[in-house]
């Protein structure tokens, strides 16, 4: 092990956490209606795959951008050539208008403010590289989506420090627990350089309130840090309340072009409103010319493929295109979220009212047997072994409250949906044990030995070695 680095043997990934194992049992078990109908449902997954028909009848009917192909020319050595890491100027004026329109036009994107990254994992570990030291932190609302834990600490050295968000109020951030949660770091000797947040959330599936966007730049303001808006959801708004952008708040709050404005960062993608994560289209939009700067060079580490930005630059500058993917997009989500939330209600089970995103906040405490974290990583061991769905448990969501979980509803068809339902649904109606066979014993009660990993609360600098701090 002496040959390997710190960074290679350290257990900071967050790969143990329970986010990632339900994803691993899925794909040991892996359900198929016909030839695994009892396997493991996915309903870990955040992907949207709801509107590809739409995508593949553009293509059908623009077979020149496939092909790659200009007014009948084929520009496939052009392409194959082009590596310039500032990305393809027709690809960014494309994305950049599509941002814009994807916020009703009430802001404009300046294309050379655009740093192009291979999906957002990538831009927010970027903007983690320019914006913080090894053993700086990032202020995130709990609960917070499990992949931040490796995405913006275990390569750079940052750290996470939750603001603390409850039920109470519908996980909303307030001003004491924004205040509480700087206080918190301090008392850890972390230098605090910015506020990072999910608008729309995940995991909760809401949109960020006005008044939380000016809590939140009033906030970065006082304190002298930075924000970062992940908007990667900002299309799957499928009902009101809309979205409202960071940079809707910046102009009317007339902070266009200020020190507070060059502190306010903007993280988008392609994965969750398109439905490409297999692209791997992320961007960064800064006001702060040193940022993009530097993050442009980064970029040269995880580029978009020219190929890629060539077929993408023609879909997305089609405006009767993303006008209408975008209507109907935001309506096939309306109606999947309402099967899921329908079938959740059958079973006696409620969520959190949302109005965005890919999946629902669903509220299982009544099902647990005590109101403790271990109960919760109990009722999901038996959710995914005995009901055989993968959904995440809201410890691996840093939810300080025991019994919440996100569950997923665009990635699977409307029947597999049916069958998740019905599955649950008999769980929460009866007890399964009676049905359940010797095997499943045997795996459940060496799971009951298995302690719950506690790399949820674990700082990253507790993996490095002191003479890196």
């Amino acid at each position: 092990m002496g040959l390997l680095s710190r960074k290679v043997t350290c257990n900071a990934h967050g790969q143990d956490s329970s986010y990632f194992l339900g994803w691993e049992e899925y794909e040991k078990n892996p359900y198929d209606n016909i030839k695994n109908p009892d396997g493991i449902i996915q309903m870990g997954l955040a992907e949207n795959q709801l509107s590809f028909d739409l995508i593949e009848a553009w293509l059908v009917k623009n077979p020149e951008a496939a092909n790659f192909e200009r007014e009948g020319q084929s520009i496939f050595r052009e392409l194959a050539l082009f590596q310039d890491y500032h990305g393809l100027p027709s690809f960014k004026k494309a994305m950049a208008d599509f941002m814009s329109e994807n916020r009703g036009n009430r802001v404009s994107f300046d294309p050379r403010k655009l740093v192009l990254t291979a999906g957002a994992t990538s831009a927010n570990e970027t903007l983690m590289f320019c914006l913080a030291d090894p053993g700086d932190a990032f202020l995130l609302p709990t609960p917070y989506y499990p992949g931040f834990d490796r995405d913006l600490k275990w390569r750079t050295g940052a750290e996470i420090v939750p603001i603390q968000c409850t039920s109470a109020n519908g996980f909303r951030i307030t001003k004491s627990a924004l205040e509480e949660a700087y206080e918190q770091a301090q008392k850890l000797n972390l230098k605090v350089k910015g506020v990072l947040i999910t608008n729309p959330s995940n995991p909760l599936g809401t949109t960020t309130t006005r008044t939380e966007l000016n809590h939140l730049l009033d906030f970065v303001s006082r304190k002298n840090i930075h924000l970062i808006s992940d908007e990667i959801y900002s299309g799957t708004v499928f009902t009101s309340p809309g979205f409202i952008s960071v940079m809707e708040v910046l102009k009317e709050k007339k902070l266009e072009n200020t020190d507070v404005s060059k502190r306010v960062h903007i993280v988008y993608s392609l994965s969750k409103d398109l439905g490409l994560p297999g692209f791997r289209v992320g961007v960064i939009y800064s006001n702060d010319d040193i940022v993009v700067d530097a993050a442009t060079k980064m970029s040269s580490f995880g580029l978009i493929s020219s190929q890629t930005q060539y077929l993408l630059s023609a879909l997305l500058s089609d405006k009767n295109f993303t006008k209408n993917y975008l209507k109907e997009n935001q309506i096939r989500l309306k109606k999947r979220h309402m099967k899921l939330v329908s079938g959740l209600e059958a079973a006696g089970i409620e969520c959190l009212k949302s109005n965005a995103g890919l999946f629902c906040w669903v509220d299982m405490r009544h099902l647990l047997s005590s109101n403790t974290f271990e109960a919760e990583i109990e009722l999901w061991k038996k959710i995914v072994y005995e009901v055989k769905l993968n959904i995440s448990p809201g410890s691996s969501c840093h939810c300080n409250e025991p019994g919440w979980f996100r569950v997923c509803f665009a990635n699977m068809s409307e029947e597999t949906l049916k069958v998740a339902m019905n599955r649950l649904k008999m769980f929460v109606d009866g007890p399964s044990s009676s049905t359940r066979s010797q095997s499943e014993h045997q795996r459940l009660k060496s799971l009951r030995k298995m302690k719950v990993s506690n790399w949820v609360f674990r700082l990253s600098f507790q993996d490095r070695e002191p003479e890196e701090r």
